[in-house]
């Protein structure tokens, strides 16, 4: 793509010189700063030349003119003496054996005059104008033509340039010299090999291969693998010099007063295969096996960069080649999610980690909630009731829903028992509880509780919630069983409010309870299942002298272990105290998460 909009570029100003019209000024400028140096990093020097000299005629169009007509006034005569040089050249190379083609080299008007201001010097001092330029078979030949050169002509001293030993950044190789002719006059000669010269004039475009002599390759050679390889190759060779010129193109930006990078957000690396992976700057190699497959990423267990082992947590850069050692089963460490250690810099890899590890806790807590809800259908004898159908007449849209919540201890087996077990019909006077209503500043009945407006009422605290001062309660007005106080985010006393909102009623804490009050609270407790768990937690209900009435526990099987859940029964006087405990219960060895239900 890159090299189609480079050309189609070309073709802009092409049009603009052949028809004459004037060319934008933003569009000649941004040809000549930007589509020109990516062309000169690419080695395209065909492209290169021609933005150059046509961005210079529509942004300097007096100095273009000039130059123009100065070089034209002289071109008859250069050409001449250039012809004589070059038959004379060509004719000793190959009387020594050298399989030589000499060519005249046309020198661009934006290289002499960048040249001549450059360097501050008049047209007659610029050596190059003059110029050949020698192709040979093979890399000896290029040195083997130098010599032979230098021995028909006087070098100019400072005016060599081995760009074979040290090629330029994009790749570019050739032997530069300047010699001063017959009449005198510096001459400007350059010597390469045809592949050099190819690569020269179209540089990585000189990569591919487009012609396959049909199934067989050149020669007679089968093409499919080699072609492969050598489209890989010139992938690769495109990006290293994208990347280059990017890192120029920013250079000369920050010199130019422009702080911040163009590209400095993102890097680019390889497949093995040679596709190209974008990632966020500072990506290691676990972010890349995210950004191929998820899968890949779970599995990942090491990682070579350009054929090197290196730690999973090493930062990449730009034109590296990734290769992923994964596991055929695996899953990700926990160790990933920590920031200190480095492992993921992508926040889209962090997402699907925890994503991960999500499912996983989303999975026991439905095996348990299953389990639950089986156990209870045993004890009822209804073990023939479909799970499916019970979760629809409980209002959920799936049993894994269902399960989730009980496993959760979000939702009352109470309410699959009161579904199972038919209503039992009560005496409609207590229907006449919720109507009955007396003075305000009634005493607090026993509990603590006292119910607003409403005298000797007799209150429960419900078993679904166990509220205890100083949790925000409310208080339902049950059939012949006086009113039941419920915590105001119990998901019962939710449920049952909203079916019947004129049962609700205003109940609140009595200014003085009685003294030494104990309210019975159940707490629930997740973790990795071990010898003497349950003892170490007993040991901190103790230590905080906390009075345990109940406990009940459980162990789930799950891919990674055993998961025990344990529920317990405590008596509190004040449930602010509870998260001070439940902290404590934490920080207990195998324990990931101790809350009140």
């Amino acid at each position: 793509m890159v090299l189609l909009r480079l050309a189609s570029r070309l073709q802009t100003l092409r049009f603009f010189a052949a028809s004459k019209t004037e060319c934008p000024h933003a569009l000649a400028a941004e040809s000549q700063q930007v589509f020109a140096p990516l062309a000169n990093r690419l080695g395209i020097w065909q492209i290169k030349w021609e933005l150059e000299d046509l961005a210079f005629r529509f942004l300097e169009p007096l100095q273009y003119r000039e130059l123009a007509r100065a070089l034209d006034q002289k071109r008859v005569e250069r050409e001449q003496a250039i012809e004589a040089v070059r038959l004379r050249v060509q004719s000793e190379l190959q009387s020594q054996g050298l399989q030589a083609e000499v060519q005249g080299r046309p020198k661009h008007l934006y290289s002499i005059w960048k040249k001549m201001q450059g360097k501050s010097l008049p047209l007659e001092r610029v050596f190059d104008l003059r110029a050949l330029r020698v192709i040979v078979p093979e890399v000896a030949d290029c040195y083997g033509a130098l010599s032979r050169l230098h021995e028909l002509y006087k070098p100019v001293d400072g005016e060599f340039d081995d760009y074979i030993a040290r090629p330029k950044p994009n790749g570019y190789q050739s032997l530069h010299t300047v010699v001063l002719g017959p009449d005198g006059r510096a001459m400007e000669v350059q010597i390469r090999t045809r592949a050099m010269h190819e690569h020269a004039e179209h540089g990585v475009a000189a990569h591919w291969a487009y012609k396959e002599a049909g199934a067989r390759g050149y020669a007679g050679v089968v093409a499919a693998g080699d072609f492969e390889e050598q489209v890989a190759q010139a992938r690769k060779a495109v990006l290293h010099q994208l990347l280059a010129w990017e890192r120029d193109f920013v250079a000369e930006g920050a010199q130019a007063g422009q702080t911040e990078g163009v590209f400095d957000d993102r890097i680019y690396v390889f497949t093995p295969q040679a596709s190209i992976v974008e990632l966020s700057a500072g990506a290691t190699p676990i972010d890349f096996a995210y950004a191929v497959h998820t899968s890949l990423g779970h599995r990942c267990r090491g990682a070579k960069i350009d054929g090197q082992m290196v730690p999973l947590n090493t930062r990449l850069k730009n034109g590296q080649t990734v290769e992923i050692t994964a596991i055929k089963e695996g899953a990700p460490s926990l160790d990933w999610l920590n920031p200190e250690l480095g492992y993921l810099q992508s926040q889209r890899s962090r997402t699907k980690v925890r994503a991960w590890f999500n499912a996983q806790a989303q999975a026991q807590t439905i095996a348990r909630g299953r389990e639950l809800v089986e156990k209870l259908l045993q004890r009822e004898g209804k073990t023939a009731i479909k799970l499916e159908e019970l979760a629809a007449r409980l209002g959920f849209k799936t049993a894994d829903a269902l399960f989730e919540v009980v496993g959760k201890d979000e939702y009352s087996l109470r309410n699959i028992e009161n579904l199972l077990r038919p209503p039992v019909p009560e005496p409609d006077q207590d229907e006449m509880l919720a109507q009955r209503r007396t003075k305000a500043g009634s005493t607090a009945p026993r509990g603590g509780v006292l119910v607003v407006g409403v005298d000797s009422l007799l209150t429960n605290l419900a078993r679904c919630c166990r509220p205890a001062p100083p949790d925000s309660i409310a208080g339902y007005v049950t059939r012949g069983k006086g009113v039941a106080i419920h915590r105001r985010d119990c998901s019962n006393f939710r449920e049952i409010a909203q079916r019947s909102p004129e049962r609700v009623i205003e109940v609140e804490w009595g200014a003085t309870p009685e003294k030494g009050g104990l309210y019975p609270v159940d707490v629930v407790v997740e973790s990795s299942d071990r010898q003497g768990l349950l003892r170490d937690v007993l040991e901190v209900f103790a230590k905080e002298k906390m009075n345990v009435t109940a406990v009940n526990t459980q162990s789930v099987r799950v891919p990674r272990g055993e998961t025990a859940w344990m529920s317990f029964t405590v008596e509190v006087a004040d449930s602010g105290r509870l998260a001070q405990v439940l902290r404590a219960v934490a920080q207990v060895s195998g324990v990931r998460g101790a809350r009140r239900r």
